[in-house]
């Protein structure tokens, strides 16, 4: 999903701009009646029924009001970015911006572009090398656990919650809210599940947060002030519910994999204080404390991560998150079906795009981009096709969009899912077909998301959790292995000593073929 652009003539703050645009692109402890195990939803978007074979976690006893909730243990301490005490040199990759360079180590970007007299800070070259200025690590985030790493992710538990019918339940102003969402007038709870689907977030962690910040979810007539921002995020840039919530996800995301990738000290709040994070946090809970960072200040901040914040809300919307715990959350022999590469045999395609994020800048580095042949450029019509990659059912296809179930039950929040995006309405599959790898799905548009030049981004989910597309669990298409190059949508495919080299070009030099 990237521009087809000059290496030569790239800056990190272009690429930064560009990615942003290319979005592919947060008591009692009952659980409620309509957490049932049907996981329907009524969006009115393409969907298949769940089959039979469908098998999905058991839900927790409710408990008695009286009974003692046990403290999740603190998970052994996490590997992190150095906080500097120091000054070091970093190099500026493709795609950074200052203010990502700022969190990783812990500085604001106002430090590091006055250590740096960067006369514009959104400017910065590939290659330039960055002063990092010495930082103070005190005051420590808190180690309280928010939630288990299962409950953050679009995953099986979360199957279990029919959101239009929890909505209507608790009587609030969500249910009768009414806007556009990518061209369709939708529903309030319909929003939320599609923000969840879409961004592969838990949509009891965005409901939580939406009735933290503004009671639609259980006041039938709250603020009016909470109209244009209903996350409480005032950017005028992501007024209403589906840009709010796109952007809680995308937050939410980013604490999530980045946590998980070792990639972050800690989070900046709302007045610019950085917080080092505790090592002793899960990355559910990072998830959780990123995305508030970004909404209250600091002294606020460590109120509302704490069990009489979010937790506390989350508890009597839901129960007590940790009785949802699927532990182990991946397992350790978790290992990618055979796949195929996404198209047809004799047939040419760019590898035009490395690892980068799988829905959104926030979420895991889990998507490939491939182009079709061709001497232009640009959104053009394309006679190539895009084939599955393995066996499945098409679980839905719209506004570019197909995702595949690998194994047949109808649930996307269960087992292996493929994504396929930008792919053409003309001649596309449709929800509810069973294919075979190598039969025909569409063709490469640029339709769902922003894209100047029409490509397949394609990522795979576990679980509802994106997998990167390298390193244990690496992508792997006909025998060829993704191998990133530590930056944004750069990389190769190698294969038994050949080596293709990521190209925003239509070079044959850096193309693949079945």
């Amino acid at each position: 999903m990237k521009f087809f652009l000059s290496k030569l003539k790239r800056h990190a703050w272009l690429m930064a701009l560009i990615a942003a645009m290319l979005a592919c692109n947060f008591p009692t402890t009952s659980v409620p009646a309509s957490l049932t195990n049907e996981g329907e939803s009524s969006t009115g978007e393409e969907s298949v029924a769940h089959t039979a074979e469908a098998v999905l976690p058991t839900l927790p006893a409710t408990r008695g009001p009286d009974e003692a909730i046990a403290s999740p243990t603190a998970d052994a301490p996490h590997s992190q970015p150095t906080i500097q005490a120091g000054g070091v040199q970093y190099v500026v990759q493709a795609y950074d911006t200052l203010g990502q360079i700022a969190e990783r180590f812990g500085v604001t970007w106002e430090e590091l572009a006055s250590a740096n007299q960067l006369v514009n800070p959104n400017q910065l070259e590939i290659g330039q090398l960055i002063q990092i200025p010495p930082v103070s690590a005190e005051d420590i985030g808190p180690d309280f656990k928010i939630l288990p790493d299962s409950e953050l992710v679009y995953g099986p538990v979360a199957a279990h919650l029919d959101v239009v019918a929890f909505s209507d339940s608790q009587g609030g102003y969500l249910s009768r809210h009414r806007e556009e969402a990518d061209g369709q007038f939708m529903s309030g709870p319909e929003i939320v599940e599609k923000v969840a689907r879409e961004y592969s977030v838990n949509p009891k962690v965005l409901l939580t947060l939406l009735e933290m910040q503004s009671g639609w979810v259980r006041d039938a007539n709250p603020n009016t002030s909470t109209l244009e921002f209903p996350v409480g995020f005032p950017d005028s840039r992501r007024i209403g519910l589906f840009r709010q919530l796109s952007w809680a996800a995308d937050q939410l995301n980013q604490g999530y994999y980045d946590w998980k990738a070792n990639l972050v000290a800690g989070w900046y709040t709302e007045d610019r204080a950085f917080i080092p994070a505790s090592p002793s946090i899960n990355a559910g809970t990072a998830a959780v404390q990123r995305v508030l960072a970004q909404i209250y200040s600091e002294a606020k901040w460590r109120q509302v991560i704490t069990e009489e914040g979010f937790f506390a809300i989350y508890s009597q919307l839901f129960g007590y998150p940790f009785d949802y715990a699927i532990e182990p959350w991946l397992p350790d022999d978790l290992a990618q079906p055979a796949m195929q590469l996404p198209f047809e045999p004799g047939v040419p395609w760019v590898y035009s795009g490395g690892p980068h994020g799988g829905w959104g800048l926030g979420s895991a580095w889990a998507a490939l981009d491939f182009a079709p042949r061709g001497d232009q450029l640009g959104c053009n019509q394309s006679d190539d096709w895009v084939v599955a990659a393995a066996d499945g059912l098409i679980l839905r296809a719209n506004n570019g969009a197909v995702v595949q179930d690998l194994d047949g039950d109808g649930y996307e929040q269960t087992g292996w899912t493929i994504l396929y995006m930008h792919v053409a309405e003309n001649q596309r599959v449709k929800a509810g077909e069973t294919l075979r790898a190598g039969d025909r799905i569409g063709h490469p548009s640029c339709e769902g998301g922003l894209a100047s030049a029409s490509h397949l981004h394609i990522a795979r989910r576990y679980n509802g959790e994106w997998i990167p597309a390298y390193g244990a669990l690496a992508f792997e298409m006909d025998g060829w292995l993704s191998v990133s190059s530590g930056s944004l949508y750069e990389g190769s495919f190698q294969k038994d000593g050949q080596v293709v080299e990521a190209c925003e070009c239509r070079d044959p030099r850096y193309m693949l073929q079945r």
